[in-house]
């Protein structure tokens, strides 16, 4: 359409709503220009959680060369948090000696910050924890909370199973010294247990 055709319209105040065709009568907005989305930190870039770098920077058994690995793992996270990586890559990388690397990798895995992942050749893949930081799509972070809390959920039910079958062999005194030690006593329940012991007392009298 040649821009000649078309000439501004007003609305009752006065303030300009937009373009009409001087032909047509077909009214139009204002145009808008839309550019190429560029990418806000170059090639890449990571979400965090602010309460976890709080918690890794007050934590005193993270130090110097961990914090290195560590901010050096968040560097090169590829997508879904996997590091590419291995220790003696990321050893060299850093400059590093690769038992130096080794136990501060073990060190960050053992507070939760990084996961072990499935054995690739001889090593172990390695994941930074979700929870920490995330590249990503925010739908699969969501997706991969949501099953990290079913397996959760199922662990503590499976927890709970066993629990009950312990129980089940159990007599009923020890299973009420089972409940005082674990800080579950039902008052109800003593009672009701305090009652039958006399009665069976009293029976075998």
């Amino acid at each position: 359409m040649a821009v000649t055709r078309l000439k501004p319209f007003y609305d009752s105040e006065g303030n300009i709503k937009g373009y009409v065709d001087k032909y047509t009568g077909e009214q139009h907005g204002f145009p808008v220009i839309v550019g190429r989305k560029k990418r806000p930190y170059g090639n890449g870039w990571v979400m965090n959680s602010q309460e976890a770098m709080v918690a890794v920077a007050k934590d005193k058994d993270i130090k110097g060369e961990t914090h290195r690995v560590l901010w050096f793992i968040g560097g090169i996270l590829d997508f879904e948090n996997w590091v590419q990586l291995s220790v003696t890559e990321i050893a060299k990388e850093l400059d590093m000696h690769q038992p130096d690397v080794s136990k501060a990798m073990k060190k960050l895995e053992n507070k939760g910050i990084i996961l072990r992942g499935p054995k690739v050749g001889r090593s172990y893949a390695f994941m930074l924890n979700p929870e920490f930081g995330w590249k990503g799509d925010v739908a699969n972070l969501n997706e991969y909370r949501k099953k990290r809390e079913d397996e959760e959920n199922k662990r503590k039910n499976q927890e709970r199973y066993e629990k009950n079958l312990e129980l089940v062999g159990l007599s009923k005194k020890d299973q009420l010294i089972m409940a005082i030690k674990e800080g579950k006593v039902d008052i109800e329940k003593f009672y009701d247990l305090l009652t039958e012991g006399e009665k069976n007392d009293n029976d075998q009298k």
